[in-house]
């Protein structure tokens, strides 16, 4: 037999016994004779019996399992996320399942049908930048499965929430490189569709404003990776039409930016300063070492959980939260 399709009916047709004698010879019930258990036990490691996972949550109406659903696994700041989540999960008695959406809605929305028939006990999420039909998600509310969003939110989904102050960090980030004498300053900047893309933005343009500095459109490019940015930035290069700084939606797209500008024997800092978001293992080991806001990604991972496993447990306030990780600039060899 192979010891994937093991259950108590093949171990009580071997030992010649009811189901119901393995089933709690299993349990070590006292009722079971000292011998019959150790024939039972013996034959079940034997044959490399284990339990049934799937029945065993039917009967308790609990996995201990919860769900994760993300972009991109390869992401520093989502690995970072992961280790987060893992550490306080089994710490908990948790498994966590992962899913990798690749950017694709498509995905996204059949990983969550998984996680729903897999009778997950929450659901953690980071949805995708073409997300834009929520209805997946509803799915989740209408199976009554906690669920909490963290980085890339829901705008239209009412529940638990760990961000980090984007528009904040955004502001202080472009601040302080117009405090270093930067006077003509570009974003590249993230889709619409994301809240974070929207509030980096606005404090983007924000500090200039403050700063009584021109905002000007053309600096203001959507490119949120690292091979767009190279192609942008030699787009800009070949009109002659330099910003004299650029902060970036994420590192690898400010790392876009600067090895683009390296190959045209441009300077960093001194002809163009760069500005990263996310400080990844890349930003430190990138030549320049890239200045970057620390996003804290393994805290907001573990908070993140901290709360899902709450409202697993007990938490039924109907109150949500919206929990901030802090950020702080990280200053390296890319800024003045």
């Amino acid at each position: 037999m192979r010891s994937a399709q093991i259950t108590i009916k093949d171990i009580a047709k071997e030992l010649g016994v009811s189901v119901s004698t393995v089933s709690r010879a299993l349990k070590d019930h006292p009722d079971i004779s000292v011998k019959t258990k150790k024939r039972v036990q013996d034959l079940a490691n034997k044959l490399n019996y284990r339990p049934n996972a799937i029945a065993l949550s039917l009967r308790k109406s609990k996995t201990n399992v919860i769900g994760l659903v993300i972009p991109q696994i390869v992401h520093h700041f989502f690995s970072s996320v992961i280790s987060g989540i893992e550490e306080l999960a089994y710490e908990k008695g948790y498994n966590v399942i992962i899913c990798q959406t690749n950017e694709s809605y498509e995905r996204e929305v059949s990983s969550i049908q998984t996680l729903i028939a897999s009778r997950v006990d929450g659901i953690i999420i980071s949805m995708t930048k073409k997300t834009k039909d929520y209805e997946h998600f509803r799915n989740i509310e209408r199976s009554n499965i906690p669920m909490i969003f963290f980085d890339r939110t829901c705008p239209d989904i009412e529940t638990d929430k760990v961000i980090v102050d984007d528009y904040k960090a955004a502001f202080e980030a472009t601040e302080y490189l117009i405090k270093t004498g930067c006077k003509k300053l570009a974003h590249y900047s993230g889709p619409d569709s994301l809240t974070i893309s929207k509030k980096r933005l606005l404090g983007f343009k924000d500090a200039l404003i403050k700063n009584n500095l021109p905002l000007n459109e053309d600096f203001i490019i959507k490119c949120d990776s690292f091979k767009k940015a190279k192609k942008r930035t030699e787009e800009l290069i070949e009109k002659g039409n330099l910003p004299d700084a650029i902060f970036a939606v994420n590192d690898l797209t400010a790392l876009g930016a600067l090895v683009t500008l390296k190959k045209h024997s441009l300077k960093v800092p001194d002809d163009v300063s760069i500005m990263g978001f996310t400080n990844g293992l890349i930003s430190k080991i990138s030549d320049p070492p890239l200045s970057t806001v620390e996003q804290n990604g393994f805290d907001m991972g573990y908070k993140t959980t901290e709360i899902l496993l709450n409202r697993i447990e007990g938490d039924k306030t109907d109150e949500t939260k919206t929990v901030f990780i802090p950020t702080k600039l990280i200053l390296r060899k890319t800024t003045l």
